[in-house]
């Protein structure tokens, strides 16, 4: 093996031109493929932080009636805090959810009103800004998109109607005490966060509660009644079937490339064949077996994936992680997806992913060397060594 070695890597020197143009598509296929999995990395680590920065904790009790995708489960998706989580004041987080309506400048908007604590300190969203305001106004704070769809700023004032717990109607104004931004869709589209005691009263539910968040520290509990445990890998698996989506389409790509690189290597290895037929014969005469003639030849177009792996790292790892520090910037506003997606995304690299990437494009080189080279088996040395084959 060390002798082919020797030798194919001598034969592809001496290819000159040919070589490293194969060896150059080969280490873009490389490239390509490791910073487009880092991406699809990225934003699966960028999405699942985000959510747990600002909505889902590390997990949620949701009230057993409650359905996020039909607004009109809301009327009856609401308990009292379970006795045995009440006294949890740090580590779980109850959040009262209702429908309501808001007016901005004239307008009709539906909304979901949420009633949460301003002293919170699970999640990110600024909710020390709920404090109530010494005007007798209901402070209010809402999300860059909501802020966007309905144009409201900090310090505007807007009308928001609700219907409470007998089905009465009423209103009261609001005042937009600050505009947080998250990345997460679900925190922000439609959503008025208001102080949870205010929103209780409004709705006339004291203590009561749709869902609650909790942190890292909390043990999960079953056996709460009236409420279903929503573990973290439940709330965010949208985003991981939308990650294997993306990663099932960019399998295309991937393919093309490689379709790309192994048809250039199968062809010269199909020349190489055809042009060194009297190498071969001379090989076999000098006691070569055709097993191992064809062993030379599968090492010799192996080694333009190694040549590559090589030729990748040199001009790739600078812009890998260069692209790690600076992100890539979606050309289109990433909110108009409706999942968590940043405006830029971060490529995150892992040595799994390079070693397998590498292991991949190595195995299937060998593979499209091998192919042409099992002619050689079939070569009459003599007729090889005039440079005929049968």
């Amino acid at each position: 093996m060390k002798l082919a070695i020797k030798l194919a890597w001598r034969n592809l020197i001496g290819a000159g031109l040919r070589t490293w143009l194969n060896v150059l598509v080969l280490s873009f296929s490389f490239v390509v493929i490791i910073w487009l999995n880092g991406v699809m990395k990225g934003w699966d680590y960028q999405a699942k932080h985000d959510m747990t920065r600002y909505e889902i904790g590390a997990g949620q009790y949701w009230h057993e009636a409650y359905d996020p995708y039909d607004p009109f489960t809301l009327a009856e998706s609401h308990a009292p805090v379970p006795a045995e989580l009440s006294a949890q004041t740090t580590d779980v987080e109850p959040m009262l959810i209702v429908q309501g309506s808001i007016f901005p400048q004239g307008r009709m908007l539906p909304i979901m009103i949420k009633g949460i604590r301003p002293q919170q300190t699970l999640l990110d969203i600024p909710t020390s800004q709920l404090k109530n305001d010494p005007e007798g106004t209901i402070p209010a704070v809402i999300g860059a998109m909501m802020a966007n769809s309905s144009r409201l700023n900090t310090g505007d004032r807007v009308m928001i109607r609700w219907r409470d717990a007998n089905g009465t109607f009423d209103a009261t104004e609001i005042i937009i005490n600050d505009v947080f931004t998250s990345n997460v869709p679900s925190a922000e589209a439609n959503q008025v966060y208001i102080s949870l005691s205010m929103l209780q009263e409004m709705m006339l539910l004291p203590g009561e509660a749709t869902i609650l968040t909790f942190d890292e520290g909390h043990n999960e509990r079953t056996d709460l009644d009236g409420w279903e445990l929503k573990t973290k890998s439940e709330l965010t698996r949208q985003v991981d079937e939308m990650i294997k989506t993306k990663s099932a389409g960019q399998t295309i790509l991937y393919g093309i490339l490689l379709l790309l690189a192994m048809l250039a290597i199968f062809d010269t290895q199909v020349l190489s064949v055809f042009r060194r037929q009297k190498e071969i014969g001379t090989y076999i005469a000098l006691g070569y077996t055709r097993k191992e003639v064809v062993t030379l030849f599968t090492v010799e177009g192996s080694m333009h994936a190694v040549l590559a792996a090589l030729l990748a790292a040199a001009y790739g790892m600078p812009f890998l992680l260069w692209q790690a520090k600076v992100g890539w910037t979606m050309p289109i506003d990433s909110s108009q997806f409706g999942m968590a997606m940043a405006q830029t995304l971060y490529p995150v690299y892992s040595v799994g992913l390079v070693l397998t990437t590498v292991f991949i494009i190595t195995l299937t080189t060998a593979v499209v060397s091998y192919l042409p080279s099992r002619k050689i088996a079939k070569m009459n040395p003599t007729e090889a060594l005039r440079g005929k084959l049968q």
